[in-house]
């Protein structure tokens, strides 16, 4: 049997890992936000820290040490982090790896977990690059953009094509350990700076097939979790950064409306009736949006506790991402708007909201084209392969 690449994955106590000690990190994560946009990446120990509160395992599966959260349990989660710092919700989203790795064979998972369930995935599916095949399994060179996480993964996954691969139009996936891979920094951005999604390469790495997966293909492992789709999931867990950089804008310019006075000689800003009038307008745009992002997950849910679940209702799920990371990047865009030249510093929460937001809305699970992907299937119409 061909020899799995060389299993990295992080030991940690399973009792430190609890959602209640989670405040004590989200004030740190705001006290260095700046620094995150320094260094581009988010630091190993704040990683250290996603894993104490169990962001990794909260999607693992409970015979490998996790936890199998709900997604909206999770998506509560990294909402929360995302109001801390918007770069930090995003890398701790990626959480949502274990979903995506549960398309691995049985014994490949077990190498995987072999030493706890806190394994940090990232890599880059888009573009695809060609491997060949090979005894061993297949060669993978190439260059992906946009690894978000990468600089604190424990396990990088890349899209690859191969020739006469029989995917159904899916992409196959090649996971290796993160030392195989060079991470070639070039994440020179105005939004999420800190998330780290510099260029990964890979040289002549080897990955035996049964280290490689598909891409909203089946899964090995079986409960609802695993039902519900993996694709449609990580643009929602993605979306919903969105949601909480959105609210910590709002909050913001709530703190302040009260004592921020013009240096015209204009009333403090919450007495001024456009302000007024506006964040009556933002606030209901945002919890609609939430509203209609987590009504989307239950029933999506719902379905998968009682079987497979109906690709109308992913299509709906798909939809109510997009719209909340569209509809929150338009939110921080008025925040911002209202504060004048307070948002115009480049440490100004406000002025990172703005372009925190703007870079989610950009993604490509969350950006224009998945509005018309929506809107052809809720109008008969068949989308491209991938969608929902």
């Amino acid at each position: 049997m061909n020899a799995p690449p060389e299993t990295i994955t992080a030991e940690i106590d399973a009792t430190a890992a609890t959602w209640d000690n989670l405040s004590p990190l989200l004030i740190d994560i705001r006290a260095r936000r700046n620094e995150f946009a320094r260094a581009q990446k988010i630091p190993g120990e704040i990683i250290e820290g996603f894993k104490r509160v169990g962001v990794y395992r909260a999607m693992a599966a409970k015979r490998f040490g996790g936890e199998e959260r709900t997604p909206a349990d999770f998506c509560r989660l990294i909402e929360r982090i995302s109001e801390a710092d918007g770069s930090a919700g995003w890398v701790a989203s990626f959480g949502d790896g274990a979903r995506y790795l549960a398309a691995l064979p049985d014994d490949t998972l077990r190498k995987v977990y072999a030493n706890g369930p806190d394994v940090v995935l990232a890599g880059a599916v888009f573009p695809l690059q060609p491997a060949r095949r090979s005894t061993d399994g297949f060669v993978v060179n190439g260059v992906w953009p946009f690894a978000s996480g990468s600089p604190g993964a424990d396990l990088i996954g890349v899209g690859i094509t191969v020739e006469d691969d029989a995917t159904g139009g899916l992409v196959r996936v090649a996971v290796m350990p993160a030392k195989k891979v060079t991470i070639r920094p070039n994440w020179d951005v105005i939004g999420l700076q800190g998330t780290g999604s510099h260029n990964v390469v890979v040289n002549d790495v080897i990955v035996p097939e049964e280290w490689t997966l598909i891409r909203g293909g089946p899964p090995t492992l079986d409960g609802p979790i695993y039902r519900y789709p993996s694709v449609a999931f990580a643009a929602q867990v993605h979306a919903i950064v969105g949601i909480g950089i959105a609210r910590s804008a709002l909050d913001e310019v709530i703190a302040m409306a009260g004592s921020r006075a013009s240096i015209t000689g204009a009333p403090v800003m919450a007495e001024r009736g456009y302000v007024q009038l506006e964040m009556a307008r933002v606030e209901a745009m945002l919890r609609s949006a939430r509203s209609f992002f987590y009504e989307a997950t239950e029933e999506l849910w719902k379905e998968a506790l009682k079987g497979a679940v109906n690709p109308s209702t992913a299509t709906l799920m798909r939809l109510a991402a997009t719209n909340a990371a569209r509809q929150s990047a338009e939110v921080c865009r008025i925040a911002s708007g209202l504060a004048g030249s307070g948002s115009l510093s480049t440490t100004s929460n406000l002025a990172r909201a703005m372009c925190d937001s703007f870079v989610v809305a950009q993604h490509a699970a969350l950006n224009e084209g998945t509005l018309q992907s929506a809107g052809r299937l809720l109008l008969g119409s068949a989308a491209q392969p991938g969608f929902p």
